[in-house]
Order: C-alpha cells, then sequence, then structure tokens
C-alpha cells in the first residue's frame, strides 16, 4: 500500500520537509489505547511509541499524537515497532472539552475529510445533541454528512417528520437515510467514500455504527452485541481506531461520547447556526440577546414561524456555555503562565543564592 492511499498528500510532504527535511519517514497513527500507539504506512502496521523529548516539549495533551494523525518517526531492531518524534501539522480536526470539570481540550481524531454524523430514528434522535455534534464538527473544518440508522424502527411517514425537525433547525447537511438489518441506504453510503479520503463515524454508544463499519469494510472482526430493548445496540467502541476499506477510503471508528462540551467553537458556531447570524445582523441593536429587545429581527422571524423557538433556545445555551468554558481555560492559562514565572523566579534567585 502506498502512503498516498493512507490519504498522505502533497501538503503533509511538504510539512515534513519544512521541519525535519526531506528524507524522515511518516507514517499515519492507526489507534490510540491508554498512551500505546499504533501506526501505519506502506509495509503495514506497527507498534510505537513517543520519544522523551516529545513528552517533554508537549505542553498538553493536545500536542500528543491522536488517531489520523501523521506523524514523523524512528525505525527500531528491523521495523518490529517505531519511535514517534513529532507530530504534522493538523488539516482538520475533532477536539472537545475534556469531560469533567477540567476546562482543557481533548483531541479525538485529526485529518478528517468527511464526518458522518450518526443518529438512530428510534432511541437516539434528538435535534439538540445533532447541532452540539455539528459545532464540533464545522470548528474543526471537517464536512458533515447526517445518517439516520434504523429506519426499519419506524414508518416512512415518522422519517419524513424526523428529516423535516431538522430541516427546520436550520440544518441544511446532507442526509442519508438506511437501515443496518434491510441494508438500505448502505450502498449510498458506500458511493460517498473515496479513495485516499478520511471518514470518521460520530454518534452516541448503539446507533448502529460498529455494524455499518461490518458492511462497509469487507472483512472485519469488529463485534457486535444483541440489540437491547429499546433497540440501541449493546456493542461499544473502546478506543479509537483507523480503518483501512475495501474500496480505498478511511474510516475512524469512534467510541460513543457522552459529554460533548464547547470550548473554542467561535467559527464552528457562526457555520452551525448561520441561519441565527444571518437574521442577527439585522436587529437593531449590535449586541442584541435575542430575548425580547425591540426591533430583533431573530425573535421577529420566530413569531412569523420562520425559526424555531427551540432552535435558538439551543444557540444560546451552547453559546453560553462556550463563553464560559472559553473564560474559564483564558484565565487558567493565565494562572498557569503566572505559576511558571514565579517558579522561574525562585529558581533564579535560589541559583543566585547558591553562586553567591
Amino acid at each position: 500500500m502506498e502512503l498516498v492511499e493512507l490519504g498522505l498528500t502533497h501538503w503533509f510532504e511538504e510539512m515534513a520537509r519544512e521541519l525535519h527535511g526531506p528524507d524522515v519517514p511518516v507514517a499515519r497513527v492507526t489507534a490510540v489505547d491508554r498512551g500505546r500507539y499504533l501506526i501505519r504506512d506502506e509495509h503495514g502496521e506497527i507498534p510505537a511509541e513517543l520519544t522523551g523529548k516529545f513528552l517533554h516539549a508537549a505542553r498538553s495533551s493536545v500536542d500528543l499524537p491522536c488517531v489520523g494523525d501523521w506523524v514523523c518517526v524512528s525505525y527500531l531492531d528491523a521495523r518490529s515497532h517505531a519511535t514517534i518524534h513529532d507530530v504534522l501539522p493538523r488539516r482538520s480536526l475533532l477536539r472537545r472539552k475534556a469531560p469533567g470539570r477540567d476546562i482543557e481540550f481533548q483531541m479525538i481524531a485529526a485529518n478528517i475529510d468527511v464526518a458522518f454524523v450518526i443518529q438512530a430514528c428510534h432511541f437516539d434522535f434528538n435535534v439538540r445533541r445533532l447541532e452540539r455534534y455539528l459545532v464540533i464538527v464545522r470548528e474543526g473544518h471537517i464536512e458533515p454528512v447526517l445518517l439516520l440508522t434504523k429506519t426499519d424502527l419506524v414508518s416512512p411517514e415518522e422519517l419524513e417528520h424526523l428529516i423535516g425537525r431538522i430541516r427546520l433547525a436550520g440544518i441544511d447537511a446532507r442526509i442519508v437515510a438506511l437501515s443496518n438489518v434491510t441494508g438500505e441506504g448502505i450502498d449510498r453510503v458506500r458511493e460517498l467514500v473515496c479513495p485516499g479520503q478520511t471518514y470518521c463515524l460520530l454518534g452516541s454508544s448503539g446507533v448502529g455504527k460498529t455494524t455499518l463499519i461490518n458492511h462497509l469494510a469487507a472483512g472485519s472482526t469488529l463485534e457486535t452485541r444483541e440489540v437491547s430493548h429499546t433497540g440501541e445496540g449493546r456493542h461499544t467502541t473502546t478506543r479509537r481506531q483507523l480503518i483501512v476499506l475495501e474500496h480505498g477510503g478511511l474510516l475512524i471508528d469512534l467510541p460513543g461520547m457522552r459529554e460533548l462540551g464547547m470550548l473554542g467553537v467561535g467559527e464552528g458556531m457562526d457555520e452551525a447556526f448561520a441561519d441565527i447570524g444571518a437574521l442577527a445582523r439585522n436587529c437593531r441593536f449590535t449586541d442584541c440577546s435575542h430575548a425580547s429587545e425591540p426591533g430583533c429581527a431573530v425573535r421577529a422571524a420566530i413569531a412569523t414561524h420562520e425559526l424555531s423557538e427551540e432552535h435558538l433556545q439551543n444557540y444560546l445555551k451552547l453559546a453560553k456555555e462556550s463563553q464560559f468554558n472559553d473564560l474559564s481555560y483564558v484565565e487558567r492559562r493565565k494562572k498557569d503562565k503566572a505559576f511558571g514565572r514565579f517558579v522561574h523566579s525562585v529558581l533564579k534567585h535560589k541559583d543566585r543564592q547558591d553562586d553567591s
């Protein structure tokens, strides 16, 4: 397999040359599991670890390799394993606020061309959660395609109603409805996958991601369990991994994520809620909160049913969450820098005392 089939482009080659010269070996990260890495090059897949120098230079977990990254490597012991000493710049990325109370970024995957955002038509369907996914996808400069799975569990009329709710929320991304049981829609998804392009599956646990991969990847051994009484699949992916598909596309399978915190998503918010942004430009006041101000074009659109109140409220909720987390992140960085300067001054003062 050639590196171009793994997604290597002239842009990545140029980045590698600029950073380390023309002869540096590069490989793609195909799996990350508890700090252990698998990388793949034209010869196959081998385990890899980070060099101590790389770890020491990393300022945060965002600097560490994630699935989909292109990395500069050195091979050891007849190419039985490798060390990673640099990560090439990312063309696109998926990241979120780290789960829990920490206000920090968490990398999910990188260098993705298209994100298949999946929701099941039955138990999982939630437009508000879908909007949250789209903010993160668009912030990372990734094209979204919406997959509505488990269509065999709803009637054609119910399916049309669900699609209508998505369009009412101002979401204009392509939608593909499919059933892993009947096979309907699988060929449409397969036609979207192009050689050398990287795709990811993004959605809650149990929406049919693994079964879809088994349809798309010939010979895949990903395991699924029985479906629960709610219609929810019981298999959950436990690690992020990149799979090479039979027809040349690359697919990143991601664990279901219960938390999708907003952090650093200003551009993604603007793109995911472009309809509200377009209306807001016609508000009388530039700082309009779209609550009760006179001359609010957004409230006027809601009054004429051109815009959904629920859609606006989710926008305001996500904007407030993002603003709070962004301010907390900046404040933490300021404290970290202040503490670093304090430690540096203490050590410098101690060195002076030792010299004297």
